[in-house]
């Protein structure tokens, strides 16, 4: 019975120690793949080294190179920064940089905002814009090219002279409208906003302060003439 329970504790302990050998083992394995290797990372970081920062994420953070003189050092974020854009892969959440022309972008094909001296159309930066478009420098985008517009004519106006509705008759006439969409760069002008022409209507009489208002500034035949009517 003795005999049996030695026999026992040698069969465990042998076991327990090849077991601890293999453990060693893996793990000197892992170093040699991976040296300065730590588990214990800062900042969202999985796994790190002291000479090259992050090297894997924790989940849902972007994993970034960034340029620190002529070293890079891995990053882990929660969001791509500006001029990068993020992608989702099965064992990675990695931040790739825009195109040179391209300040932010959506992905690697879709631009949302380009670098000066570039002017955005349909997600993609250009020195010109195309055929019927017109560079918005304010936006820098290429944007539709917008002609003036103008409302209808006004009815004319009474036929009038030096201000005045009578003791005259030949006089002028004005119209007016509004402009109701001014032009962008390469639009059409704006066409006049009033026209006058000249008027002829029957003379009548001007009552006592329309006379004295209107022949103060007349010469003397003009004034005859309203006071005797043709």
């Amino acid at each position: 019975m003795h005999l049996r329970l030695i026999s026992w504790f040698f069969i465990i302990l042998n076991f327990m120690e090849y077991i601890g050998s293999q453990n060693a083992s893996r793990g000197r394995r892992q170093r040699r793949m991976h040296p300065n290797v730590s588990q214990g990372c800062q900042g969202g970081c999985a796994t790190c080294s002291d000479y090259n920062g992050c090297l894997s994420c924790k989940p849902k953070l972007f994993f970034v190179l960034e340029r620190i003189g002529m070293k890079q050092i891995g990053v882990c974020l929660s969001s791509c920064p500006s001029g990068y854009y993020g992608t989702r892969y099965p064992d990675i959440n990695k931040c790739t940089k825009c195109k040179a022309d391209c300040d932010t972008c959506f992905n690697k094909n879709f631009c949302t905002k380009c670098k000066s001296g570039f002017y955005l159309h349909l997600g993609k930066c250009l020195d010109n814009c195309p055929e019927g478009l017109e560079a918005n420098n304010h936006t820098m985008e290429c944007v539709s090219i917008v002609h003036c517009e103008a409302s209808e004519w006004s009815p004319w106006s009474p036929c009038t002279k030096k201000g005045k509705t009578c003791g005259f008759k030949r006089g002028t006439e004005t119209r007016v409208r509004e402009i109701i969409q001014h032009p962008s760069a390469k639009g059409n002008l704006c066409p006049p906003t009033s026209e006058t022409r000249r008027c002829t209507v029957q003379r009548k009489k001007c009552q006592k302060g329309e006379r004295a208002g209107l022949t103060g500034s007349l010469t003397s035949n003009e004034r005859r003439n309203i006071h005797n009517p043709t």
